[in-house]
């Protein structure tokens, strides 16, 4: 079953650890097998209005996202990031 990685950013404290976290994990979470939907900050917000960025990664199964957050490539990446931004993570199963 599909598989969805959402990222919810709280925070950033600091672009340029941003900036190298996301040099390393786009291509680690693509070679993967995850395809990026969405990244950004959203168009227009409803209800709670937060105005944080969020990245949405498809996956075709929770077993191949969760081996994509745990592999080593994304770990560097993670190490890149260090304090640098408050994010939420969740890994979703796509609805049938």
């Amino acid at each position: 079953m599909t598989a969805y990685w959402i990222s919810i950013y709280d925070e950033v404290n600091d672009e340029a650890k941003l900036k190298a976290y996301a040099d390393l994990a786009g291509p680690a979470l693509i070679e993967a097998g995850g395809r990026f939907l969405a990244r950004g900050f959203p168009a227009v917000t409803y209800e709670a209005g937060e105005s944080t960025r969020t990245v949405l990664i498809e996956f075709d199964s929770i077993e191949a996202a969760q081996a994509a957050h745990d592999s080593e490539a994304y770990a560097a990446a993670l190490v890149a990031l260090g304090d640098g931004a408050v994010r939420d993570i969740r890994l979703v199963n796509g609805a049938r």
